[in-house]
């Protein structure tokens, strides 16, 4: 079991840059896939980036490429998403999880934080 806890989100002006983090519960974390996801209003929840185990390997979605980075900690049991260039339409509660295969999918993954809100201005 991997309980999983987001960093506050906020609110950022378009062009500009915000940190997410999220905490990993146990001892097994560096065992774990890890990604992010969105869900914009009225949309349904999509994939943003993954990284993998060792977090030598990460993917992402195309509409974020160049502009999000997302990284990991295994010593630390955290991983985070950097967001640069911010865009109005980046609006949306992001959510980590954490899975055993490597993929876009949400069915890859099996445990999910309560999300954090980021809203863009512009």
């Amino acid at each position: 079991q991997v309980q999983l806890v987001e960093s506050e989100g906020g609110l950022v002006q378009a062009g500009g840059s915000l940190r997410l983090s999220c905490a990993a519960s146990g001892r097994t974390f560096s065992t774990y896939v890890m990604g992010w996801f969105r869900q914009a209003p009225g949309k349904e929840r999509e994939f943003v980036a993954t990284i993998n185990r060792s977090g030598s390997s990460t993917s992402y979605a195309d509409s974020v490429k160049g502009r999000l980075t997302i990284s990991r900690d295994n010593a630390k049991n955290t991983v985070s998403l950097q967001m640069n260039s911010l865009k109005p339409e980046d609006t949306a509660v992001y959510y980590c999880a954490a899975g055993r295969t490597y993929g876009t999918k949400e069915y890859a993954y099996d445990y999910w934080g309560q999300g954090t809100q980021v809203t863009v201005s512009s």
